[in-house]
């Protein structure tokens, strides 16, 4: 067996075994946070919440999911068809081909590149394209105006994101995400992690986490109130599903970012507590529920408020801020916490 592992056959054979169970842990993952989500909105309407199918409602999500199975898929006479179909698809392989560089321990990630970060960034910027293919599909002016919404939304804060993330390469000296895990690696746990040497731009990455998911407050180009529900109002059945299934999808990828960033990842934050994938599944899971809590207490903004935002306060503040972590880790100051090159590179 061992000598079969060790041929092009058996290493084929690893890699298909290793993505299916990325594949399966986020799917099933997803499960929970479509009903954690609902369950904590739920909870600050003082209401119950999914209660009835499975034992306190775990099942509902999968019932829901098989509903939209066993759907019709219905296509508009005058829509573009094969674009209408593809972009559904486009918005779900693309959120979760970003998984392959995230790693969940020491040595547990599918590709562990030395530019993560640029292939993370690079396919979340891509995911921008199913929304806009779904709304010009449809050929229909709410779907249409949605997307186009989406679009400059994205755009925006991808800017801010950007940079933000900058600021931790330049800390780390590094792109990888083991690295900077790593890099965060030290005497004092908690208190060593680049939350605190990075501490405006978490609440900054969250935001525009926020922003770059079309969560609330900033879900304007879903807006059922203004528009119709968006960019998918012309979808059903499984193609929803996949939209549905892609956004879901990049939050949590937007929690483990969070996760390995700036709270030490697969890290223990207290030092003597062994480390491993629980405190960095714990960490996301951690996240997603405040991205819950926000979407369950903020009102929503504006357009012209959220465009403002990004650009306005979030690019020049962001950018500020990489030519602060510069200069303190060209000169090594505050003991060495924004220049870790020899821990991370």
């Amino acid at each position: 067996m061992a000598d079969f592992l060790n041929t092009t056959g058996g290493m084929a054979l690893i890699i298909v075994a290793q993505v299916l169970a990325v594949v399966a842990f986020v799917m099933i993952s997803l499960l929970f946070l479509v009903y954690g989500d609902r369950k904590v909105w739920a909870a600050v309407q003082m209401r119950r919440g999914p209660n009835v199918v499975g034992a306190f409602g775990l099942l509902q999500t999968v019932a829901d999911a098989l509903k939209y199975v066993v759907k019709e898929v219905v296509v508009p006479a005058g829509s573009d068809k094969t674009v209408f179909m593809l972009a559904p698809m486009t918005s779900f392989v693309l959120a979760m081909i970003a998984w392959a560089v995230i790693p969940f321990n020491d040595g547990w990630v599918l590709s562990d590149i030395n530019v993560a970060i640029l292939y993370v960034f690079a396919v979340s910027s891509l995911e921008v394209y199913g929304v806009i293919m779904g709304g010009w599909a449809s050929n229909s002016k709410y779907p249409f105006l949605g997307s186009l919404r989406s679009a400059a939304q994205m755009i925006s804060y991808e800017v801010s994101i950007g940079l933000i993330i900058i600021g931790v390469i330049i800390s780390t000296g590094s792109m990888n995400f083991g690295d900077i895990v790593r890099a965060q690696d030290g005497d004092y746990g908690f208190f060593s992690w680049y939350w605190l040497p990075h501490f405006p731009m978490v609440f900054l990455f969250f935001i525009s986490a926020l922003a770059e998911t079309n969560r609330p407050p900033f879900d304007l180009p879903e807006a059922e109130s203004e528009l119709v529900a968006g960019y998918q109002v012309e979808y059903s059945s499984t193609p929803f599903l996949l939209f549905m299934a892609g956004e879901y999808i990049a939050i949590f990828l937007m929690c483990a970012l969070t996760s390995l960033l700036f709270f030490g990842g697969w890290l223990s934050p207290i030092p003597g507590i062994p480390d491993g994938a629980l405190w960095m599944v714990g960490k996301m899971a951690f996240f997603f529920f405040i991205f819950a809590m926000v979407k369950a207490i903020t009102p929503r903004y504006r357009y012209d408020q959220l465009m403002r935002l990004g650009w306005k306060v979030f690019l020049p503040l962001s950018l500020v801020w990489v030519v602060f972590v510069a200069f303190m880790a060209k000169f090594e100051l505050f003991g060495g916490a924004y220049a870790r090159w020899m821990i991370g590179g």
